[in-house]
């Protein structure tokens, strides 16, 4: 398989701060329609890789490569535009506003100071809420001001927020933190259904969860990545147990 036919190619990748290699060396390819779950302890290099790619934080050397287009050099907006979409661990969204008020400004066209002014909710626009609002379990309660939501329904939200903007990667950061049993369910049924049509990234510490989620699993340890494959693969490997084990 060539390197043009991965939705992302991360190859050689390092960042480091203060001479410290937060992420070093580290080669990852990602493909079409694949939920990949990234596991690893604290400090592994996680969030930085996350960071990496959606631009949050500079590489220091290396590649990395959407759809076959270097992104090394592009700034976050930009590669929000090209399709990536990220979700930080705390939700951000507006408390105050509706379910369906908080989707309909994650509209692209919405996204802007003077597209906000100009924006009309069109039909198109208010068939894409239904559709996401449908998708991530919200759509009894678009009137609802999301404030009084419950934590699950605001991280599924936010999700949705994402979604709005159609994005091919979409990459979690811990997305169950602090969920229910029963909205962890409800989230993993989510999350396989939105890898269909697109690329998801999630990082979790939730082992149960991983191994309903995951199609890969990857395992990082200081900065680099130490296993991949399935999950049982994954949880087999005497690296993997020892680092586990070992903290």
């Amino acid at each position: 398989m060539s390197n043009t036919d991965f939705a992302l190619a991360v190859e050689g990748l390092t960042v480091s701060f203060d001479g410290f290699k937060a992420i070093e060396d580290l080669t990852l390819y990602v493909d079409k329609n694949e939920l990949r779950v990234i596991i690893g302890p604290n400090g592994a290099g996680k969030t930085t890789l996350l960071d990496l790619i959606c631009g949050k934080t500079k590489a220091s050397s290396g590649s990395i490569k959407f759809q076959n287009q270097e992104l090394t050099g592009m700034d976050e907006y930009l590669r929000v535009r090209k399709g990536i979409g990220r979700k930080f661990q705390t939700p951000s969204i507006y408390e105050n506003l509706s379910v369906f008020k908080n989707l309909e400004v994650s509209y692209p066209e919405g996204r802007s100071v003077f597209g906000a002014l100009r924006f009309k909710c069109t039909e198109a626009v208010q068939q894409r809420v239904q559709a996401v609002a449908q998708e991530i379990g919200l759509d009894h309660v678009l009137e609802m001001e999301s404030g009084l939501l419950s934590h699950g329904q605001k991280q599924w939200l936010e999700i949705g927020m994402l979604l709005m903007q159609d994005p091919e990667l979409l990459m979690l950061d811990e997305p169950i933190a602090g969920m229910s049993a029963r909205e962890r369910e409800l989230t993993a049924d989510l999350l396989k259904r939105i890898c269909v049509g697109r690329s998801v990234i999630v990082i979790e510490h939730d082992m149960e969860f991983v191994a309903r989620i995951a199609h890969k699993v990857t395992v990082m340890h200081q900065g680099k990545i130490l296993a991949e494959g399935s999950m049982e693969a994954v949880q087999s490997d005497p690296k993997v147990i020892d680092v586990y084990l070992g903290h």
